[in-house]
């Protein structure tokens, strides 16, 4: 469909006077065609036709670093690897970290997969997530779910035979609450926060037992570093899309919450968590001093910024949050990879 503008009026003006009344009459006119149903259908269309045009052009590359959610897989791939460096003893294994860490790639990445495959619909009714593969049809969902059930069950099988037994265990109880636990309850109870904060917090916990064998009290440190952190930062995003989780069918504490008292008190409450269990890997003679005065300052923080985001429980302030969450963490483990005692 295609709208013609006729501005035609005049032609030639035959003095300043009658050329400022057609430059009027020339905005008047096309202020009504903006205002026309023509207008907007052709305006739509086009704009239809370039998001149609980016979904082709859009390499398979990014299409699958969308469906293993690489952003959150290099996380969980930043934090096994410094829970593998702290647990290590003597001199360096490349070996075993390199198995650890490709193995735990693989099930991140299956987890991510199947992760979609499960909430298709649901991310299909929110502008942040509608650009997934499956909502925008670049990917099938049996190309998901083999993908997705392949690269699982490959992680699991590698960590078993390459690093030990102990970090396949826990590699299996992370897919399956993620999956079976975390992401049904979305749908269910504004809890599926805490819940989904166990599966997040295994990486670490993963990259010390694969490290030591073991689980003992320093790994568990860098999993409660991990569970407590988490909460804020999630709060903070639920806040910030509050209004599309609710579209969507997800139960979120800051969507059946409307005055916000009970998120900002979550946000504090496990901030301040995390400023204490952010000194255990000092007390647990992990780290040094360096790291104990980096984590208390980090805490203090990224406590303020919840104290504010419960006082005024605003966009601003959510942002405020969620952007000391992720500036918080990469600081606190780097201090912590610095600072490791020897």
């Amino acid at each position: 469909m295609t709208v013609r503008f006729n501005f035609r009026c005049c032609e030639p003006p035959q003095n300043l006077a009658c050329s400022a009344v057609c430059k009027r009459a020339k905005w008047v006119r096309f202020a009504e065609i903006r205002r026309s149903s023509a207008y907007q259908i052709t305006v739509k269309a086009t704009y239809s036709s370039v998001q149609s045009t980016a979904v082709v052009e859009k390499g398979w590359v990014s299409v699958y670093a969308d469906l293993i959610k690489a952003r959150l897989t290099l996380l969980v791939l930043l934090t096994t690897l410094v829970g593998f460096y702290i647990g290590w003893q003597g001199t360096m294994n490349y070996a075993l970290m390199f198995h650890a860490l490709l193995g735990t790639a693989l099930v991140a990445s299956g987890a991510a997969a199947l992760n979609q495959f499960l909430e298709r619909e649901y991310d299909a009714r929110m502008r942040r997530t509608a650009s997934r593969p499956l909502p925008s049809g670049r990917l099938q969902p049996v190309t998901v779910i083999l993908f997705g059930g392949f690269c699982s069950l490959a992680g699991l099988v590698y960590l078993a035979l390459l690093v030990n037994p102990l970090t396949s265990v826990l590699g299996a109880v992370s897919l399956v609450s993620y999956l079976f636990i975390y992401t049904p309850l979305k749908r269910i109870t504004w809890l599926n926060t805490a819940v989904g904060a166990i599966p997040g917090a295994l990486p670490p916990l993963m990259g010390w037992a694969a490290a030591r064998g073991n689980l003992d009290g320093g790994g568990w440190a860098l999993f409660a570093i991990l569970a407590f952190w988490q909460i804020p930062h999630f709060f903070a995003i639920a806040w910030i899309y509050r209004d599309e989780y609710a579209k969507a069918g997800f139960v979120m504490l800051p969507a059946v919450d409307p005055d916000g008292s009970r998120t900002g008190h979550q946000a504090v409450s496990h901030t301040l968590g995390l400023l204490i269990v952010g000194l255990c890997p000092f007390l647990f003679h992990l780290a040094g001093p360096i790291y104990l005065v980096a984590a208390f300052g980090l805490g203090v923080g990224y406590l303020v910024c919840a104290i504010q985001f419960a006082r005024r429980l605003d966009l601003a302030a959510a942002r405020r949050l969620f952007f000391a969450s992720i500036i918080y963490l990469p600081l606190l483990l780097i201090a912590l990879v610095a600072d490791k005692v020897k």
